[in-house]
């Protein structure tokens, strides 16, 4: 699993961007930048749309006060899916979303587990990180996978 002083592996995301589906490469999206990176196991899961990714989008000014350049969530779900879940959510221009579909990023950082009982098939565990230029600085997991209390908003603040 990545720990606190680790660089993120190279990876690449899904956007939509202009209704067109883009690559953007883990380079793309922590070079050079502060972001706060969230977790989820899947896009409208009650957990993660309702407890979960609220508190950034409602927060994302204090985040940004405090010197955070993006807040970013990844899932592994399809890049229409996550593009839909932000313009549901409420969260454009606050929070960028990311598909991980084949869990390619969740793997890759030793945060994938197998879901195959509930929500189908390999999801990423729910957490939260502070990713300065590419190196994790503060990580934060769930270990209850229906909570969303460690990887809360408030917790990432306090550890900015």
């Amino acid at each position: 699993m990545i720990k606190v002083g680790d660089r993120i592996p190279q990876a690449t995301f899904r956007v939509v961007v202009d209704g067109l589906m883009k690559p953007r490469t883990t380079d793309e999206v922590f070079k050079g930048k502060r972001v706060v990176l969230i977790g989820m196991p899947g896009a409208f899961t009650p957990t993660c749309h309702k407890n979960h990714l609220p508190g950034f989008i409602t927060k994302a000014d204090q985040f940004l006060a405090k010197g955070v350049d993006k807040i970013a969530v990844t899932a592994v779900n399809d890049h229409w899916v996550m593009h839909h879940w932000g313009v549901t959510s409420g969260a454009d221009g606050k929070v960028d979303f990311l598909a991980d579909a084949n869990a390619e990023f969740a793997k890759a950082i030793g945060l994938a587990f197998d879901a195959s009982g509930g929500l189908g098939g390999t999801r990423s565990r729910r957490y939260a990180m502070l990713v300065e230029d590419g190196v994790v600085k503060a990580l934060n997991v769930e270990e209850a996978a229906g909570k969303a209390e460690v990887t809360g908003a408030d917790n990432m603040l306090k550890a900015l």
